[in-house]
């Protein structure tokens, strides 16, 4: 049911009886290539340094216990940024404005930490179900709080995802139809509004592939 409320964002394209839209998920692979040159070029440069920084926060979220984690994240970041921005272009499908492709992120690396959790460290997942200095009379309802809160976290992650995506793609699609019939005196600031909204949906794209997996990272450092 949630899937077909989020197919009216799917345009339907297909060749073939074959749907061709989520075929751009896959097109940030086409550049992976280039980090096995042997000389630097400006591309593996410019993706190099945010590599790095991401690999030095992650590795401060997660106390420097578990190595080589931090490029499972730092490969989530790359992904859910390119596919957003992506988006942003003509008649290219945003794959990360489907509830499907934001749940299939996010469910599987829940579970996995839910899973590692209980059966390694059960003490240190349950003194996370009652926060320090919790009244005695209160503990009941901070383990039921805590309880809920940790099982809809894969729901928040992706429907945050989702609804930015969405969002944002909205009001650029109202603004273009707007543009459209607006006057020629007008069409100057309908196009400033449109760019200003542009740079921002930019940022956006940036800034949610960032927050997703540094919430990722927070929740595995908690089961570890």
């Amino acid at each position: 049911m949630m899937t077909n409320l989020f197919s009216i964002f799917d345009p339907s394209t297909s060749i073939i009886n074959l749907k061709m839209n989520w075929i751009s998920t896959m097109i940030g692979l086409s550049i992976m290539p280039t980090y096995f040159w042997m000389m630097n070029n400006r591309f593996k440069i410019i993706m190099l340094k945010p590599s790095l920084m991401l690999n030095n926060e992650f590795k401060t979220l997660l106390n420097n216990k578990s190595k080589g984690a931090t490029l499972i994240f730092i490969s989530l970041f790359m992904m859910i940024m390119i596919n957003n921005i992506m988006g942003l272009f003509p008649y290219i499908f945003t794959s990360t404005s489907h509830l499907l492709m934001t749940l299939s992120l996010a469910l599987p690396m829940w579970l996995s930490f839910m899973i590692f959790g209980w059966t390694k460290n059960k003490e240190n997942m349950f003194t996370h179900l009652v926060p320090t200095g919790t009244p005695t009379l209160l503990m009941p309802f901070m383990v039921c709080i805590e309880t809920i809160s940790n099982i809809i976290r894969p729901g928040t992650l992706s429907v945050r995802l989702t609804a930015n995506m969405i969002a944002g793609h909205l009001i650029m699609t109202l603004l273009g139809n707007t543009t459209m019939s607006t006057s020629f005196s007008m069409l100057p600031m309908m196009l400033i509004i449109q760019m200003m909204l542009l740079t921002l949906e930019t940022a956006v794209a940036i800034i949610q592939g960032y927050v997703f997996a540094v919430l990722s990272t927070l929740y595995m450092s908690e089961s570890n």
